[in-house]
């Protein structure tokens, strides 16, 4: 869903087109009141010429592992591009009128598709914007070094927690890289500032579902949480 919001300092005041659904909210949150929300803002700007370069290098890497047509592809991921926005079209020709947001949308399939299917990163791996967040989160996910590639990545804090609060912390509000034991290492050589100018990286953040996926949070302490944040809430407003 795309709406418009007001900005107010550090607030956005967002009006939805439609009531959400009430029973959905408790269900996913404990709570209709009070609720996580994933932001995301839209860039409408013409799609750029290094997405489409990025785009065809990635469908390359894919004919190449599974020796099927490029075009077959593409059309491929155009059509799951229109099934996943129920019927939006999109282009990357010169004279495209889709936007940054809509491109970096179709990238994100073709990039989780490589991970589900671990097609390996060759000619499209130079041109992967490492500070994207949606690639940073699928090397997470998938426990896959976010620097060079390498499997079986640790989830690396990038944020420092203190071994005695780890347990205690709500790791939804840290950010994260998935980092192979020597850009760990490497990491902690350098420092967060070092590291990050060397490989122009960025962490991400990770949702609920994959921190327990993970091993990072469990259900329990993410439900501690929300209630005792919660009776917080609530007793500021009495």
């Amino acid at each position: 869903m795309r709406v418009i919001a007001q900005r107010h300092g550090k607030d956005l005041i967002v009006h939805l087109s439609q009531e959400p659904d009430e029973d959905h909210l408790e269900t996913v949150n404990g709570q209709s009141d009070q609720i996580w929300v994933d932001l995301t803002f839209a860039d409408p700007r013409q799609a750029r010429p290094q997405q489409r370069r990025l785009f065809f290098a990635l469908l390359n890497d894919i004919a190449e592992h599974f020796v099927v047509p490029q075009e077959f592809l593409k059309t491929m991921f155009y059509t799951q591009y229109e099934f996943y926005t129920a019927g939006k079209s999109i282009s990357l020709a010169d004279t495209t009128k889709s936007s940054v947001s809509d491109a970096n949308q179709l990238l994100d399939l073709v990039i989780d598709f490589m991970f589900e299917w671990h097609v390996p990163f060759k000619k499209g791996y130079e041109l992967l914007p490492k500070d994207e967040a949606y690639y940073q989160y699928e090397c997470c996910r998938h426990r896959v070094c976010a620097i060079c590639g390498r499997e079986h990545a640790d989830i690396h804090h990038w944020d420092a927690v203190g071994t005695e609060t780890r347990k205690l912390a709500d790791h939804r509000q840290h950010r994260f890289m998935a980092l192979c034991r020597e850009h760990h290492t490497e990491f902690h050589t350098l420092g967060a500032d070092g590291f990050s100018r060397k490989y122009h990286v960025r962490p991400t953040r990770l949702k609920p579902e994959d921190l327990i996926k993970l091993g990072v949070m469990t259900q329990k302490r993410i439900n501690e949480i929300d209630r005792r944040k919660s009776d917080e809430f609530s007793s500021s407003r009495h």
